[in-house]
């Protein structure tokens, strides 16, 4: 197994795996001639990603999409490069080729298996952060409130790349809730309350999808619940006192408590569309990108809108053609 590793241009990576030698071979200046690359080739080669973008780090103002300097081959066409520029990772040949870009969030959205990898805004170049946090009122709440919707968009965009589409919706928001509540190694400890409280202290089959997915591994101890997320390396982390803020709105991302009978299908759908709606509920999503946050295909998610409409779990989404953009709106406080 080979690691081919090359710059095109500033701010894009890509990996190349060759099933020949378990060696990294990297052809960047900066980089050492060979390396291991034993311990899997994914982690490995994302790895090396992950350490280009720290090295190459640049001010938000500098950064632009290489997505477009390319004339926006990546993709098919759409209206325009809009919506800040971000870290995209996208894998393609099953995970024998991997490319980290900065691309902008219209361009990711339209890019195939491509995640938006959560950044640490704490530590972007030009910011300080205060040593005592101001006293809580109204702004500060809401600004929390939208901070916390913006870390689990994401985590929703990246996990819908990093999780491959046989895994339900309820792994797909234990794997959130994991994520989000992770320390800088990976490491998570789900105690047995929460895990109630996430309705999942008794469906080991969640688990089950997540480690069979090479995605995390489980420790001996059954309770409380002990992991590692094998994918961390690629998650450059804010705090954890805004990943757990966002991990704890997750849990109710409406402003009325939901029914605790709720299948997992319909959780999920309903935090993606609270996660893009704007603060009076109402929201605008390509469909597209939305069965990708929420693994259902166009029509299995048309049928669960519909449901959900109907159990008023939404005032209304409207769809006028097959490919166009999905709007709805959620409901009030009850």
């Amino acid at each position: 197994m080979r690691l081919l590793t090359h710059d095109t241009v500033q701010r894009v990576w890509s990996v190349e795996v060759r099933p020949h030698a378990p060696v990294l071979r990297c052809f960047h200046g900066s980089c050492p001639g060979e390396a291991s690359a034993a311990g899997g080739a994914r982690s490995v080669a994302l790895r090396h990603l992950a350490r280009h973008a720290r090295s190459s780090a640049l001010p938000t103002h500098l950064r632009t999409c290489q997505c477009r300097d390319r004339g926006c081959t990546w993709h098919r066409r759409h209206r325009g490069c809009h919506g800040p520029v971000r870290l995209a990772l996208t894998g393609d040949r099953g995970g024998a080729r991997w490319r980290l870009a900065d691309v902008c969030t219209a361009c990711a959205a339209l890019t195939p298996h491509t995640a938006l990898v959560p950044e640490n805004t704490d530590t972007s170049p030009g910011t300080r952060t205060p040593s005592r946090p101001p006293a809580a009122s109204a702004p500060h709440v809401a600004c929390r409130h939208t901070d916390a919707r913006a870390r689990v968009r994401e985590m929703l965009t990246y996990l819908a790349t990093a999780l491959p589409r046989f895994c339900s919706p309820g792994a797909r928001l234990l794997a959130l809730q994991c994520a989000l509540r992770a320390n800088g190694s990976g490491e998570v400890r789900l105690p047995y309350g929460l895990l109630r409280g996430l309705h999942v202290h008794q469906r080991t089959e969640l688990w089950d999808e997540l480690e069979y997915a090479g995605w995390l591994r489980r420790s001996a101890h059954p309770c409380p619940v002990q992991v590692r997320l094998l994918e961390a390396a690629m998650q450059d982390f804010p705090s954890r006192h805004q990943r757990a803020r966002a991990a704890h709105w997750a849990m109710r991302p409406l402003l009325r408590p939901l029914p605790r009978t709720l299948p997992g299908s319909v959780q999920l759908t309903t935090l993606a569309l609270a996660a893009h709606a704007r603060p009076d509920g109402a929201g605008l999503l390509g469909m597209n990108v939305l069965t990708h946050l929420c693994g259902q295909t166009p029509e299995q998610l048309g049928d669960l809108l519909d449901r959900m409409t109907s159990s008023q779990l939404l005032v209304s989404w409207r769809q006028a053609h097959p490919e166009d953009d999905v709007t709805w709106r959620l409901p009030g406080p009850g």
